[in-house]
């Protein structure tokens, strides 16, 4: 896969990770996007490993694992600010 397909991947894994999961998150949808991106390389990194498949081409099972890893990436960048913004107060 290029790498105008795995963008184009990312962004749409990132935008429904934030359908999945709304809120109000810091970096807006600038950071939506590259979470997106990360996910899809996080997916297919952890999707291969445990056997499900790998992120290498646009298909449905690779959007899924996509989606996934953005899901994991936003979980854990809500958790990261949340502590950030605690500890400034």
């Amino acid at each position: 896969m290029g790498i105008l397909s795995w963008i184009i991947m990312g962004l749409l894994a990132g935008a429904v990770a934030k359908w999945l999961m709304p809120g109000k998150d810091p970096g807006g949808c600038f950071m939506t996007m590259l979470l997106g991106i990360a996910g899809g390389i996080v997916g297919g990194y952890v999707g291969a490993e445990l056997g499900f498949g790998k992120v290498d081409s646009f298909s449905l099972g690779s959007f899924g694992l996509a989606t996934a890893g953005a899901v994991l990436l936003l979980v854990i960048y809500r958790l990261v600010a949340d502590k950030k913004d605690s500890s400034d107060e």
